[in-house]
């Protein structure tokens, strides 16, 4: 196991009114922390779910964990095998190379706050799903990027289940 010493000057705050927020209701992602700003430690955002919108469909990472937390509301996670519903104050943390997705679990909202450690550059990421919802860039042309930002899709017959039978466990 190696241990991850990041290196960078400062703190790092992110004030509410200065992070960038891509995508629209009823799936907007909040900017936070990119890995250039806390020396690798970690990449974070916030995303908010309305009414049972999907997130991010089935997909790894090979190099990073991944932490949700549940600020509020009640969101559907793809965890291996397992589809699980986690509700305001639960935790769920992927291990790297474990295949996870999420959404707002039917008929809730979702508030969740993710950090990917160690950090992956994330925020073009996400600019390039917002460029995909405003058709400007196909949803292939995610294949195209999959291991700059460490996010390998696949399918999950779990996930396609428990999203069209609207239950997790």
């Amino acid at each position: 196991m190696s241990l991850i010493v990041p290196r960078f000057d400062e703190s790092v705050i992110v004030r509410s009114t200065d992070a960038e927020v891509v995508g629209r209701a009823p799936t907007t992602v909040r900017l936070l922390a990119d890995s250039s700003a806390t020396g690798g430690a970690l990449s974070t955002q916030r995303v908010t779910l309305l009414d049972g919108a999907d997130g991010a469909r089935p997909h790894r990472h090979d190099r990073s964990a991944e932490m949700f937390y549940v600020l509020d509301g009640a969101a559907q996670f793809l965890s291996g095998d397992e589809a699980v519903t986690a509700e305001t104050g639960d935790l769920v943390v992927v291990p790297p190379g474990c295949p996870h997705a999420f959404a707002a679990a039917p008929g809730s909202d979702a508030d969740l706050l993710i950090v990917i450690t160690p950090g992956v550059e994330r925020f073009a990421y996400f600019r390039h799903l917002q460029r995909i919802g405003l058709g400007q860039a196909t949803p292939e042309s995610l294949l195209e990027v999959q291991e700059a930002y460490d996010t390998y899709f696949l399918q999950s017959r779990t996930w396609e289940s428990a999203r069209r039978a609207g239950e997790g466990p």
